[in-house]
């Protein structure tokens, strides 16, 4: 067990201390005990990492918004303890994490397993909207239809023991950080750099589940250099639960067979050994691989004016509208509308809502208003479900329009109340 500053992650170590390093990634909502059963026969090889997300099993509670920060947390803990080299197996946003120290750290990881995986879980809309069911109803909906998703319904009904002890699981799980590991999967995707992924990699999936299924594996398959596939017969989403003993025995064949060497004799690099790397990094010869750090030094010279607010902007409008919506939107424009597309994702969306003076909630309180105030209803209906996935919670808004009320007339807020409500409905109700 470990002390947990907020920019690592809670772990435990099980096995021999002079074995090689591997690592359970853990899916959301779940904590490192998913793995208790793989835990005695991978131990007689390796000396296996567990560890917990944040707010999951009682970590504390420092939510992370992105894959890439998970990583670097990761890899914060592992730096502290001296571990710089290790295999990796993950499972669902386990999975996503492993992905990420693939193409960002290859040269920290000997070996790949990812398990119920994908390169882009689902939508961003879907898991966006999780969040704000979560933020609205709490916790309780979701970890009642997590078996559901998680387990086949002859497993479920068979194991009621394991089937509690997974709803207790989400149960517990720090809502904040849940909705921050929405909004990380939201984000993630990498279809179109699967490719970059270079290190022995063995890619498992229930045949019967639902949530990332043999057509996302063979994506991810289809993808990588080199990947094998592995479908486990009877299993769901949560395969190392429900067939533990199938799952073992194929990371034990995996890593045993696919451990990469420290040393690739194709580029010439040894991974480095010593925790502390940026000083090697910064002593050693020019290397052809780009370095991060130094990309604003080539390109910063080259920009002239002001950067093109467009691109910020579409990023901006997909988060806060959803990409229903802007896709929506954009497919309809056409020759007369178009440029009309262009001028609000440029300086509504890239220009005002880019701006840092005020956070998304605030603005969200005052285009709500402002809608209000004109009687733009149809407008009022996405702009209350961008309220929502902006963090303002159904009473929040009661209490915006409330306002609004007393400054834009009673008639206009009559009309938005019946516009919200039944927004609010739709986007709050959790779906069995």
């Amino acid at each position: 067990m470990s002390e947990t500053p907020s920019n690592t992650l809670q772990y435990r170590f099980d096995g021999p201390e002079e074995a090689p390093v591997l690592i359970l990634g853990p899916s959301l909502g779940t904590t490192w005990h998913m793995w208790d059963r793989q835990v005695p026969e991978l131990t007689q090889q390796w000396r296996v990492f567990r560890f917990d997300m944040p707010g999951h099993g009682g970590a504390p509670a420092y939510p992370a918004g992105s894959v890439a920060d998970l990583a670097e947390r990761l890899l914060a803990t592992l730096d502290g303890l001296g571990v710089q080299r290790f295999g990796y197996a993950g499972c669902a946003l386990g999975g996503a994490l492993g992905i990420e120290l693939a193409l960002r750290h290859p040269e920290r990881l000997a070996s790949l397993a990812l398990i119920a995986a994908s390169p882009r879980f689902g939508t961003a809309d879907e898991f966006r909207q999780r969040g704000v069911i979560v933020r609205t109803n709490g916790l309780d909906p979701i970890a009642r239809t997590s078996p559901d998703r998680w387990f086949t319904s002859g497993f479920a009904a068979a194991q009621p023991a394991i089937t509690e002890w997974a709803v207790q699981m989400v149960r517990t799980t720090d809502p904040g950080c849940y909705i921050a590991a929405c909004e990380a999967l939201a984000s993630f995707d990498v279809r179109s750099q699967l490719s970059g992924v270079a290190v022995p990699t063995l890619v498992l999936v229930g045949s019967d589940d639902q949530v990332t299924g043999p057509a996302e594996a063979r994506t991810l398959v289809a993808g990588i250099p080199d990947a094998r596939l592995a479908v486990v017969p009877g299993a769901s989403h949560l395969v190392p639960v429900e067939q533990p003993a199938a799952v073992t025995d194929l990371l034990v064949r995996h890593f045993s067979t696919a451990w990469q060497p420290a040393y690739d004799s194709s580029t010439g690099q040894i991974a480095i050994l010593a925790a502390p790397v940026k000083p090697v990094l910064a002593a050693a010869p020019p290397q052809p691989a780009p370095i991060a750090e130094i990309a604003p030094a080539v390109v910063q010279p080259q920009t002239v004016g002001r950067p093109d607010p467009y691109d910020a902007g579409i990023k901006v409008r997909r988060e806060v509208l959803g990409d229903a919506h802007v896709d929506r939107a954009l497919a309809q424009a056409d020759e007369f509308s178009g440029d009309f597309q262009e001028f609000i994702t440029r300086y509504a969306w890239g220009e005002i809502w880019g701006r840092p003076g005020l956070d998304r909630r605030s603005r969200s309180c005052v285009t709500l208003t402002a809608l209000v105030a004109g009687g733009h209803m149809d407008e009022l209906a996405f702009h209350t479900r961008a309220a929502l996935r902006n963090g303002l919670t159904p009473d929040e808004i009661k209490e915006v329009l409330l306002q609004a009320a007393v400054y834009c007339g009673v008639p206009a807020a009559n009309s938005a109340f019946k516009v919200a409500q039944q927004v609010i409905r739709e986007e709050t109700t959790p779906t069995e």
